[in-house]
């Protein structure tokens, strides 16, 4: 039975002051809760925010890392210094990296395979633009992500993986996946990962779904059986209103 994984994605908001306040209240509300969560700040505030998480039951994330170790790379962090602050876990393939900051699927592959050498989980971000859907394209796309993004990628290695399914035209617009769409590509990601890996394999991933899921939507969307957890943006940088997506049994 796959555990539900909620994961929050700050973004570029908060201060340190406020990371940590968040932080906080979270390792409070969370303590006893009966799923896996993650919580990835912006770089600027994983020191402070590690210290608050740490011996806790929240992992901490980080939202995106370089394609290299070190050198010189202007503006990057390397998953070395992601180590050293005691990153757990980092997002990659982000719809807003790929689309705003350009990164493709050969960069998005490189920085997976560098994330698992160092023995940390990868959250890999997978989704169709609007005009994808529209034409029919979602799931060519999708799967499309999926084995590019997990080339070279051994089944072991696939277990510190979990996909997270983002619709693009669903971030942060309030738009939403209806259950029924959300879960019919959540089902044939499966099925690519059962033809990649085999049928245990895309059992046991864990596929989130990322779009505008709040407490008012998120049971729906979690009792859809090929939906597995959630990657959320908007509803995770309040205490009040990530606590009850982050308990949804």
């Amino acid at each position: 039975m796959r555990q539900y994984f909620i994961a929050g994605n700050w973004k570029m908001h908060k201060t340190v002051p406020e990371a940590q306040a968040l932080a906080q209240e979270l390792v409070k509300s969370l303590k006893d809760g009966p799923n896996k969560y993650m919580i990835a700040p912006s770089f600027t505030a994983l020191d402070a925010v590690s210290k608050i998480v740490k011996g806790t039951n929240i992992l901490l994330g980080a939202q995106n890392m370089s394609t290299d170790e070190q050198g010189a790379h202007t503006g990057e962090v390397s998953v070395l210094q992601l180590k050293d602050l005691g990153v757990q876990v980092v997002i990659l393939g982000h719809s807003e990296r790929r689309h705003i900051y350009k990164e493709d699927d050969a960069m998005i592959n490189k920085k997976v395979k560098l994330a698992l050498a160092h023995g940390l989980e990868v959250i890999l971000c997978i989704g169709e633009l609007l005009e994808e859907r529209e034409a029919g394209k979602a799931e060519a796309v999708c799967e499309e992500q999926t084995r590019k993004g997990l080339e070279g990628i051994s089944a072991e290695e696939l277990k510190k993986v979990t996909i997270a399914y983002e619709p693009v035209w669903a971030i942060g617009t309030g738009k939403v996946a209806t259950p029924e769409d959300a879960e019919a590509i959540h089902a044939y990601v499966r099925k690519v990962i059962a033809d990649m890996y085999g049928k245990e394999a895309a059992e046991n991933i864990i596929i989130q779904y990322g779009g505008s899921m709040k407490a008012e939507n998120c049971a729906g969307l979690l009792a859809k059986p090929d939906i597995d957890g959630g990657l959320i943006g908007g509803a995770a940088l309040k205490a009040d209103t990530f606590t009850p997506i982050a308990l949804c049994k």
